[in-house]
């Protein structure tokens, strides 16, 4: 079934153009000129019940706004879109308690109470009953390893920590949607692993249907099989994660491992060199040129050991958001003796 439908969402926001010097700003006093700007524009996407999605871009692409028109926080300027059925921005109680938000720079717990406090005002929200309410508490705290935190006042509490007590508030009512806009911003590794790990486990459990973004690659590769990638407000890929490599990055990264005992000179004729520490160094080369690249280096240095490597994740990514925005250059054929 399908849990999330959006078709040809947009979002256009009027803004106003303030011009420089002391006459045009008195003039915008009675004339104001104003430009729009496309925060989404047209974006289509479905997600299937119990699917946990990668919603990835750079900052201004668009990605937070299309959470918030999910959330009903904002209105569209025009498209459609159904969560379970529902229109968010309709904002009907029934849809209200069936998801969740998490906003990993935004605070939905009092500051200066303990965050079981808070609980408490979510279970009184949304008519969780207090035995079902204590049982999800204890469940919570227990995976999230904040048991004994919920009675420290929140201001109190670490980054990753707080995190954890969002997640906790988000999830009481167990909802069937939760939107997470980047849930571990700012967070140590630790911290991090601990809200991966939980995310999963919780996923797998309940069928919950998560719309994710992060900057962290770590977090998707861990959590997520599919990705949409936005930028400049529309979907540049909808796909497996696993083909995002394959169709945006233009090179391979071959690595070498020398026998003697000094690196060899010339390397750069063959791609571009990076990443040296001898005996091993990094070559990078157009995907397309990679068997006579390694045949002719096999042929050309004593090497004790070769691999061949994609480029990481988040290198695609960056690559194909730069050629988006310019037209980017071809990779530079390498010269093969």
């Amino acid at each position: 079934m399908i849990a999330v439908d959006v078709r040809n969402l947009c979002k256009t926001y009027r803004v106003f153009r303030k011009q420089e010097g002391l006459w045009p700003s008195i003039k915008g006093l009675f004339h104001r000129e104003h430009q729009p700007v496309h925060a989404v524009a047209g974006v289509s996407f479905q997600i299937e019940r119990g699917e946990m999605v990668a919603f990835l871009g750079p900052n201004g692409a668009g990605k937070t706004t299309t959470l918030k028109l999910l959330a009903g926080l904002i209105y569209p300027t025009s498209g459609v879109a159904t969560v379970l059925g529902y229109v968010p921005w309709q904002r009907e109680i029934a849809y209200r308690r069936r998801f969740a938000l998490v906003m990993g720079q935004k605070n939905q717990l009092w500051w200066d109470l303990p965050a079981q406090e808070s609980f408490r005002l979510h279970k009184e929200i949304y008519r969780i009953d207090p035995t079902d309410f204590e049982r999800r508490l204890d469940e919570l705290t227990t995976l999230l390893e904040v048991k004994k935190l919920v009675g420290q006042p929140v201001r109190e509490l670490s980054l990753g920590e707080r995190m954890r007590m969002e997640l906790i508030a988000a999830l009481l009512h167990r909802p069937d949607v939760l939107l997470l806009d980047e849930p571990t911003i700012g967070l140590d590794v630790v911290s991090q692993r601990k809200v991966q790990d939980f995310l999963k486990q919780y996923q797998q459990e309940q069928r919950l249907t998560v719309l994710l973004t992060s900057h962290y690659m770590k977090d998707v590769q861990a959590l997520c099989q599919r990705a949409i990638i936005i930028n400049e407000g529309e979907i540049k890929h909808d796909g497996p994660l696993a083909q995002i490599v394959d169709r945006f990055s233009k090179f391979k990264v071959i690595e070498l491992q020398f026998a003697g005992e000094s690196l060899p000179g010339e390397l750069d004729r063959f791609g571009e060199v990076f990443d040296v520490s001898f005996p091993r160094a990094k070559i990078r080369v157009p995907r397309n040129q990679v068997p006579e690249i390694l045949s002719a280096l096999l042929s050309a240095f004593p090497l004790e050991d070769v691999g061949v490597h994609d480029r990481p994740l988040e290198e695609a990514i960056a690559e194909m958001f730069t050629s988006t925005r310019a037209t980017a250059p071809e990779p530079a054929a390498a010269v093969i003796p």
